[in-house]
């Protein structure tokens, strides 16, 4: 396992780059992917079992879907700094021709990018049936995926959770970003997520937890605490809390920077 002072030395290295992506393009959504460099640096850096060689059949490794893919300069940082693709080719981010799209798309071949996204609601869906497909393979390694909490107002992700709990697809851990924006505001006045969203998962059929995704250390613990859960019947659901645009001082908490 990476030691923190070099995780942590990754994700400002990963920010530099968001930074430098969208500055390039002009274009982009810097605000949620700044606000998750710390969550992408310690999954792929420390807590999944992947491959940079990549195989799109995810055989034998943990496979991991954003589904909330605006925020593609934070995965394609991370992508590039573990090895899938040359760092250099980060500054064709959003040019003509470029592997690395606005939102990510399978179309580009791009190493990394197993399904399309960006289309909000869609990627619990992706993730809970390819989690169904490797326990049917007898594949022990487990399905990741992250999501925004805005993803929530979509009605498809609540098919999504009702499929995964009903199928016992317990190799399946999902992380929603909950950041409270979105582009057009905050969540609570876009469309209200509720009071309670931890006990809704639970009535669905999940089992809950909780993590800092500003906290490296906290986020790997989470983590391995989730993976002691897999095999047991329930999909598993972590609420990690962010501020849009961590760290910079004049776009934290503010949904004006994500576009």
């Amino acid at each position: 396992m990476t030691d923190i002072t070099t995780l942590n030395n990754l994700a400002t290295q990963i920010r530099r780059d968001i930074l430098r992506m969208v500055h390039g393009a002009k274009s982009g959504h810097p605000g949620g992917s700044l606000g998750c460099a710390d969550f992408f640096t310690a999954m792929y850096f420390s807590v999944m079992e992947h491959n940079p060689q990549f195989s799109m059949s995810g055989k034998n490794e943990d496979v991991f879907f954003l589904s909330n893919g605006h925020i593609s300069p934070v995965f394609y940082s991370t992508l590039a700094r573990a090895g899938y693709f040359p760092v250099e080719e980060l500054k064709t981010f959003r040019k003509l021709d470029s592997r690395l799209q606005g939102h990510p798309a399978t179309a580009e071949h791009l190493p990394g990018v197993r399904v399309a996204s960006g289309s909000l609601g869609q990627g619990i869906s992706v993730a809970a049936g390819c989690a169904l497909a490797k326990k049917l393979d007898g594949d022990k390694h487990l399905v990741y995926a992250l999501m925004g909490d805005g993803e929530i107002q979509e009605g498809q992700n609540w098919e999504a959770f009702m499929f995964a709990a009903h199928h016992k697809v317990d190799n399946l851990i999902v992380t929603i970003d909950f950041n409270g924006q979105q582009i057009d505001g905050s969540t609570m006045d876009v469309l209200g997520l509720g009071n309670d969203i931890e006990a809704k998962l639970k009535a669905f059929g999940w089992e809950v937890l909780h993590m800092d995704g500003h906290n490296i250390q906290n986020i790997i613990d989470t983590m391995l605490h989730a993976k002691t859960l897999t095999g047991k019947g329930k999909p598993i659901f972590i609420m990690m809390k962010t501020e849009m645009g961590q760290p910079i001082d004049f776009m934290v908490g503010s949904h004006v920077n994500i576009g």
